[in-house]
């Protein structure tokens, strides 16, 4: 198995962290920053971490024989949907957890088969680092006849809550409201080196896709 690095602007899908374990119905909920204060800025900050899965690591082929990497030899394809997340952050530390549906196909509709699949969960801190990653298995069951076969995981993450909190500074500088002829007026904070790096040091992401060996990660990216 192998290791990857995950840079921000190739998620597939990011989703945001919700109000405690609730529904999804949209990122922005009380006490979080709402970032259209400053100047140019229209995004909405929460302590919860975004959930994403990375380029390339959504989805698995096995082959069979699995030396082949012909069309013919294609025997189960799978790939991670539906993935939903509920965010608790209410204590110290921020709980995030996202559950999500693997819908696989198989070649032959034969009999039943139970189908086991690898994928990770990693805690990423400021687009880069690496906190935390975890290794579990989603099992898919194929019913007797049947090409289509569904299977259920899940991640979560803890992250410090004083971690993912913008300093006060920081959070006043962002949401100031600027009059016209103020001398900063027409300056976007988030421009600013200091409150960028502010801002990506208390971004935390929690990643999920597939554990793919190197052969594997190489066939999605080809294909």
């Amino acid at each position: 198995m192998m290791s990857i690095s995950f840079p921000s602007r190739k998620f597939l899908t990011v989703l945001c962290g919700t109000a405690a374990m609730a529904t999804v119905a949209g990122c922005a909920k009380d006490n979080e920053i709402d970032l259209a204060g400053g100047v140019g800025i229209t995004a909405t900050r929460s302590a919860c971490p975004a959930v994403a899965i990375p380029l390339h690591t959504g989805d698995i082929t096995l082959f069979d024989p699995a030396t082949s990497r012909d069309a013919s030899a294609v025997d189960v394809v799978a790939a991670i949907t539906n993935v939903t997340p509920q965010c608790n952050d209410t204590g110290e530390k921020v709980y995030q957890q996202a559950s999500f549906d693997v819908v696989a196909t198989r070649r032959d509709a034969g009999p039943a088969r139970t189908v086991t699949l690898p994928y990770y969960a990693t805690v990423l801190q400021g687009g880069t680092a690496v906190v935390a990653k975890r290794l579990g298995n989603v099992t898919v069951n194929f019913a007797e006849g049947q090409v289509r076969g569904t299977g259920r995981g899940q991640a979560s993450a803890y992250v410090d809550r004083a971690a993912s909190t913008l300093p006060a500074d920081i959070q006043e500088r962002i949401t100031r409201k600027r009059k016209a002829g103020d001398q900063d007026a027409a300056v976007d904070p988030l421009s600013l080196p200091e409150v960028r790096a502010a801002v990506q040091r208390a971004s935390f992401e929690l990643l999920v896709g597939f554990q793919l060996t190197q052969e594997q990660l190489e066939y999605n990216v080809r294909r």
